[in-house]
C-alpha cells in the first residue's frame, strides 16, 4: 500500500466523521452539489442502490405489493388533515408558494413523506371490501429540510421506497407491519451482511401519527446507533382523518386500517459504517456493483491479455465482473480497487500462466489464494459466499462486543463516554425518565426489543418499578 495512497483516507479512529468523508468521496460515491444539503450520488454509489432497490423490490412483489408513483406536490388542505402527522414533520417541510410569477393560492408541500396523498386516493378507490388490501409501494425521492447534513446519513433531499397500505381489519394491518419488518431486517442480514436489532419505538420516538412504529436498529463502527428502516401500523386513525371507508360483507360502513414503512439511501451510509476499514469500502458481494476486477500483470507479455479477456467471459455469466487493463500500475489498480470495497480480485502475470492459474485475493481480510485456471469459475463464486458470510459474521461479533448492560443512569453514562454501543437497561416508561436519560448521557431509547430480557428491577433512570428493557444508545 503506498503512503500516498493512505493519506488520501483518514485514519477511522484518529476522526471517524472525516474518515466517512473522505471514503464517501475518494470512492466516487457522491459529489457535493450547488444546493445546500443535496448531494449529487455518482455512477458508482447510485448502482449500489440500484443493487438494494432490485433486490428489495423482488422481495415486495414476492409478498404481493405493487409499485406505483403518486404526486411530488401535496396541498396545504391535504397534509392538515391529520394534525398529529403534520405537527411531526412541520419543522422539515419544504413549501411551494409560486407559480411561475403567480403567487398560488394554496400552498403546496414538497413531499417529505406520502400518507396524506396515498389517504387521498384511497378515500377515492376504496369502496367494498372487495377492493382490499391495498398492497402499494413507490420508489421516489423527499425532502426535509435538514439542519445538519452529511452524505447518505441525513440530506435535504434523498431516495427511498414508502409502502403504503390499507387492510379490512385491525389485525391484518398488524401483521402487515410486523412482516415488513422482518423482510427488512432479512435483507439487511442476508444482502447488506448488517445484523440488527427489531423492536418497537417508544412513545417519544414513533412515528406522527402512528399507532405502532416498529424498528430495525444496527450499530457502526464507532459505537454510533443507526435507525436504518421502520414500519408503522396506523390503526384507523388516518382512515378516520381523510374518510376512508368501504362496505364490508354485511353491508355496513367500516374504516380501513393502514400501514406505511421505508427504507432510504441511509442503508448506503451503514454499508460504509459498519464494513469499512483504513483502506476504503469494503462491499458485500450481493450490493457490490464489480464483485470482481481481473487485473492482468506484465500486459505487454505474451498471453497475458488474451487470458485475462477469457477469464472475464468466463466469470461473465455467474458474476459482476471487470478487466483493467489500462497503461496504470499494478500497485495503483490494487489500492483503487480496494478503497472501492470491490470484493475479489484476480491478479494473472506470466508466472500465473505459467502454472496455469490465478491468485484470487479478497477485500475483506486480505488472504491469497491460489487458483487453478480450470477451477476459476466455482472457486471465485464460492469465494464470494464465504466473503458474503463472513462480512455478516464479523459484523454481528462487532456489535456484540459493544453491547453492555447498565443497572444505573451513572454507569449509563460512563459506558457510553469510555465505549459507545448498545446499552440494555430497564425502563419504567415514563417519558419523563426517557428524556431525563437523553439530557444526560446523550442517548436516546433506539428500540424495545421483542426479546426481553431482565436487567434488574428497576428503572435505570428513576429506580421505579421497571416495565421494559430498552436498548439506549446515541445514534446518526
Amino acid at each position: 500500500m503506498s503512503k500516498k495512497f493512505v493519506q488520501e483516507i483518514t485514519a477511522m479512529d484518529q476522526d471517524f466523521a472525516r474518515w466517512y468523508t473522505d471514503v464517501v468521496l475518494r470512492a466516487e460515491l457522491v459529489d457535493y452539489s450547488g444546493i445546500k444539503g443535496c448531494m449529487i450520488i455518482k455512477p458508482y454509489g447510485y448502482r449500489i442502490w440500484e443493487l438494494i432497490q432490485q433486490q428489495l423490490d423482488a422481495r415486495f412483489k414476492e409478498t404481493g405489493h405493487e409499485n406505483v408513483y403518486m404526486p411530488l406536490f401535496i396541498p396545504e388542505s391535504l397534509l392538515q388533515k391529520e394534525a398529529e402527522h403534520v405537527a411531526g414533520f412541520a419543522p422539515e417541510v419544504a413549501w411551494v408558494t409560486h407559480g411561475g410569477n403567480e403567487k398560488l393560492t394554496e400552498r403546496l408541500c414538497v413531499r417529505p413523506t406520502s400518507e396524506a396523498v396515498f389517504c387521498d386516493h384511497y378515500a377515492k378507490t376504496i369502496q367494498s371490501y372487495n377492493d382490499l388490501p391495498k398492497l402499494y409501494n413507490q420508489w421516489c425521492s423527499v425532502v426535509r429540510w435538514e439542519k445538519t447534513t452529511r452524505p447518505f446519513l441525513r440530506t435535504t433531499e434523498f431516495l427511498w421506497q414508502e409502502g403504503h397500505t390499507a387492510h379490512a381489519t385491525a389485525e391484518e394491518a398488524a401483521k402487515e407491519a410486523l412482516d415488513m419488518l422482518e423482510i427488512y431486517a432479512n435483507f439487511c442480514a442476508e444482502v447488506l451482511a448488517i445484523p440488527v436489532l427489531k423492536g418497537r419505538k417508544t412513545e417519544k420516538e414513533k412515528f406522527a401519527g402512528a399507532k405502532v412504529t416498529y424498528t430495525i436498529e444496527a450499530l457502526m463502527h464507532d459505537g454510533q446507533a443507526l435507525q436504518s428502516g421502520t414500519t408503522h401500523d396506523f390503526g384507523d386513525g388516518f382512515a378516520r382523518a381523510f374518510g376512508i371507508q368501504y362496505t364490508d360483507k354485511d353491508n355496513t360502513l367500516k374504516y380501513v386500517y393502514q400501514t406505511s414503512w421505508g427504507v432510504s439511501t441511509r442503508l448506503i451510509g451503514g454499508l460504509i459504517m459498519v464494513h469499512g476499514d483504513d483502506r476504503g469500502l469494503v462491499l458485500p458481494p450481493r450490493v457490490a456493483p464489480i464483485q470482481v476486477m481481473i487485473i492482468p500483470i506484465g500486459t505487454n507479455r505474451p498471453g497475458v491479455l488474451e487470458k485475462a479477456e477469457e477469464l472475464k467471459t468466463l466469470l461473465k455469466d455467474k458474476v459482476r465482473v471487470d478487466l483493467d487493463a489500462s497503461s496504470k500500475s499494478p500497485g495503483w489498480k490494487f489500492n483503487e480497487y480496494e478503497m472501492k470495497g470491490v470484493p475479489l480480485r484476480i491478479e494473472i502475470g506470466p508466472r500465473d500462466l505459467e502454472q496455469n492459474q490465478v491468485t484470487v485475493v479478497r477485500r475483506d481480510n486480505s488472504e491469497k489464494i491460489q487458483v487453478p485456471l480450470d477451477k476459476v469459475v466455482e472457486q471465485v463464486v464460492a469465494i464470494l459466499e464465504d466473503v458474503q458470510k463472513s462480512l455478516l459474521e464479523k459484523a454481528t461479533k462487532a456489535r456484540d462486543e459493544k453491547t453492555f448492560s447498565a443497572t444505573s443512569l451513572e454507569e449509563l453514562a460512563s459506558i457510553l463516554k469510555e465505549t459507545p454501543g448498545f446499552i440494555k437497561a430497564m425502563w419504567c416508561g415514563s417519558r419523563e425518565c426517557e428524556e431525563k436519560i437523553k439530557e444526560e448521557t446523550g442517548a436516546t431509547s433506539r428500540c424495545i426489543p421483542f426479546e426481553q430480557e431482565k436487567i434488574s428491577d428497576r428503572c435505570v433512570c428513576c429506580g421505579e418499578e421497571a416495565k421494559e428493557m430498552v436498548y439506549w444508545g446515541r445514534a446518526y
